[in-house]
């Protein structure tokens, strides 16, 4: 049935079921029920868990401020589904039009959405990896068991990676009084999302807090006593650090394995999608009853020439699911595209680091306020004359008007309007490394690049 009956008769008998059921999951369904959808709902998650927050588990929780068990999300509205946690799902039948779980049940649907997120990346040797003292930070639970560890007083913590998450757990260690070391194999942390100009900065702010930090190195091998507990690490430069605790901070894999002969275009890089959320299949094809948000969609951005992004952000996961429920209710004169720009926030050795725009895709970074040396300042980002991205060290204040010059196209460098600006600021190579070769992650991935039509206003140069 199509047509306006038929957009009806779906809004009140249809069977939506979304898979993951974690915060895009449950933001999605929420917006599904506030859209009008009184249908059949079904959400599938594979923690027995029901949804959590995860920003805390890297700080909050290893801290001690709050309870690993104390991070479930809100409730913004009763939806009347029907939960099936604590099991996976394993497989996706388009034609079929079900989703078959790893206990051999099968789910029917007239329209899915895809929202499995991420899982930690786990350290490669297997044997090493389960040594006692070695843990991931991405569940409730994991972030429970390192606390637990944490509040017993290690002699030293190991982070390996000095992403976002290596770099709060580092900060959690040294508010505990822990002796921390952290290893990482570019050469400053966080480089991997902000560039070597700033990475050098958190660098430097790791090293006032009393960081042991050992960039350049690759943590080779993990060495066990005869009880099974972690003792040393070992590095390729032939280095050493003796640890009763290992964090390993590689980054995260983006859950899309169970979609490998579902004839959708998923991979490592996550679902592709268009700005509206719905899927592409293999062919290059948009799906009409298929959608996808959070962290494992993969879609494109007007502002940045349509380029895939692969976005790790809370606010995008939320903003996503709000997107992709409205327009699988909608018909298609009357869909949304998903046209937010990228925020995140970091908080670290006292320090609030917070981001808008994408800073990777840029060729140069330039201080416009504030101070450096104090960590309190504004970096501007471009691309080709023009401003991409901006980043903000205990300044946040101003970063609405960046948002305004990054959707505008303004030229880069950009003017300041503020008496705070550098003396002699200039512009110097923001120096991103290839992707492919991160080893813990960023919190966004370009993977790819496709022209569209969207609802945007193009800006041609000198117009």
């Amino acid at each position: 049935m199509t047509g306006k009956r038929g957009e009806e008769t779906f809004r009140h008998d249809g069977r939506i079921v979304i898979v993951g059921a974690s915060l895009a999951g449950l933001r999605a369904a929420e917006a599904l029920r506030d859209e009008g959808f009184t249908g059949s709902l079904t959400l599938v998650g594979d923690e027995a868990c029901e949804p959590y927050d995860r920003p805390p588990l890297s700080k909050q929780v290893l801290t001690g401020w709050v309870p690993a068990n104390g991070t479930a999300l809100p409730r913004r509205r009763e939806i009347g589904a029907e939960w099936l946690l604590g099991v996976p799902a394993s497989a996706l039948d388009l034609a079929g039009k079900r989703v078959e779980l790893a206990d051999g049940r099968e789910i029917p649907f007239d329209k899915v959405l895809i929202a499995t997120g991420v899982r930690a990346r786990l350290w490669a040797d297997e044997a090493e990896a389960a040594l006692d003292g070695v843990f991931v930070v991405r569940t409730c639970d994991d972030s429970g068991r390192l606390g637990e560890r944490l509040a017993a007083g290690p002699g030293r913590v190991l982070v390996i990676g000095a992403g976002f998450a290596g770099s709060e757990i580092a900060s959690v260690c040294r508010e505990r009084d822990i002796p921390v070391t952290v290893a990482e194999v570019a050469e400053a942390p966080l480089v991997g999302a902000l560039g070597s100009m700033i990475g050098s900065i958190a660098a430097n702010l790791q090293r006032a807090h009393g960081v042991d930090l050992r960039c350049g190195v690759k943590v080779t091998r993990l060495e066990g006593d005869e009880r099974g507990r972690v003792r040393r690490a070992h590095f390729s430069d032939g280095g050493t650090v003796d640890a009763d605790v290992v964090v390993v901070a590689l980054g995260g894999v983006r859950n899309t394995e169970w979609l490998r002969d579902s004839g959708l275009a998923a991979g490592v890089w996550g679902v592709a999608c268009d700005s509206g959320c719905r899927a592409f299949d293999v062919n290059g094809l948009v799906t009409d009853d298929v959608f996808v948000a959070g962290d494992v969609a993969r879609c494109p951005h007007p502002v940045y020439e349509y380029r895939f992004l692969s976005l790790e952000h809370w606010a995008n996961a939320v903003e996503q699911a709000q997107v992709a429920a409205h327009n699988m209710v909608s018909s298609p004169t009357d869909r949304w595209p998903h046209l937010s720009m990228p925020t995140f926030w970091s908080t670290q050795f006292g320090v609030n680091i917070k981001s808008v725009g994408v800073p990777i895709l840029s060729d140069e970074v330039v201080v416009t306020q504030g101070s450096v040396e104090e960590h309190r300042f504004v970096a501007a980002y471009g691309y080709r004359g023009r401003v991409t991205a901006a980043v903000s060290f205990d300044n946040a204040k101003w970063l609405d008007h960046y948002r305004h010059l990054i959707e505008t196209a303004a030229p880069f460098p950009p003017s300041c309007p503020t008496p705070d600006q550098p003396a002699g600021m200039r512009p110097v190579p923001a120096h991103f490394p290839d992707p492919v070769i991160i080893t813990h992650g960023a919190t966004v991935v370009v993977t790819g690049h496709e022209p569209s039509e969207r609802r945007v206003a193009f800006a041609r140069p000198g117009g």
